[in-house]
């Protein structure tokens, strides 16, 4: 097997078996690798989110196959998407058997405690990276201030401020190409 495979699979089991705390939690190892690697730029990454955050499917799973496609074509997307859900499916498989065992347990229930943490500082850390790595625009600022604010104030379905935005981002980008 290919070198660049094996390092492939290698960089993306590794995603999969530590980012805890959704597909945003990918991002910190995701940058990491485009450091490392070069594979793809930190600029195509932020893109390949845009389009893994309104496309089907869990955020950190599209990621790694845009990833992979990037890198390898159609077989780096496999070995990416496989290489990133495969220690999910470990684990899940492993914790299915052993659940009813280990739910009352307070170590298990501190470990768990101690991921959620983790997960939300690993967000946290994709919050301030994009930030600093995009390119700011008033009007998105302000509305992710506005979606922000409102969030705490009327409890609605994330998906909702996304539509909401592409939408705005669609019609800001046509008037931009027809100049108005």
């Amino acid at each position: 097997m290919n070198n660049l495979y094996l390092k492939l699979f290698a960089q993306f089991f590794h995603v999969g078996l530590f980012s805890f705390g959704g597909g945003y939690a990918t991002l910190p190892f995701l940058y990491d690798i485009a450091d490392k690697f070069h594979w793809y730029s930190s600029k195509q990454l932020t893109d390949m989110l845009a389009v893994a955050s309104i496309t089907p499917g869990p955020v950190g799973v599209n990621v790694a196959t845009f990833a992979g496609f990037t890198t390898s074509g159609i077989l780096g997307a496999l070995i990416a998407t496989t290489a990133v859900i495969l220690p999910s499916f470990i684990i899940v498989s492993i914790v299915a058997r052993v659940l009813d065992k280990f739910k009352t347990n307070k170590t298990v229930q501190g470990a768990i405690r101690g991921i959620k943490a983790a997960g939300c500082a690993l967000l946290t850390a994709v919050g301030i990276k994009l930030l600093f790595t995009s390119n700011l625009h008033l009007l998105g600022t302000i509305l992710l201030g506005l979606f922000i604010g409102t969030s705490f104030i009327k409890k609605q379905d994330p998906l909702f401020y996304l539509g909401v935005s592409a939408v705005i981002g669609l019609a800001l980008g046509y008037f931009n190409l027809i100049g108005v």
